[in-house]
């Protein structure tokens, strides 16, 4: 039986080949795809936020437009406006029987 002893290795021997290696350099690629897709998903995100805050503001603009012109409308003509009421509370009040 044959035995075969190793050489004690050297610290001139021993040497980190990773970053030498094709793979790391598309290690270092996917990384550096990853951390941008991260940086456009969170502008992406933040641009979502503003159209929101937007249309949000533009809901609340239409909503006091519509107020002020109900409250004209009821103002000029209270009579009418309480037959509208009453007229829409009744079908509802149908409706809601059945």
């Amino acid at each position: 039986m044959s035995q075969t002893y190793a050489a004690t290795p050297v610290a001139d021997d021993i040497v980190d080949d990773a970053f030498d290696r094709p793979s790391a350099a598309l290690d270092h690629a996917a990384d550096r795809i990853l951390l941008e897709d991260a940086a456009a998903a969170r502008r992406q995100v933040a641009s979502v936020r503003q159209a929101v805050r937007e249309d949000l503001a533009q809901g609340r603009h239409w909503g006091r437009e519509r107020l002020v012109r109900t409250r004209r409308a009821i103002e000029a003509e209270p009579q009418r406006a309480a037959l509208y009421a009453l007229g829409a509370g009744l079908l509802l009040g149908l409706l809601m029987r059945r």
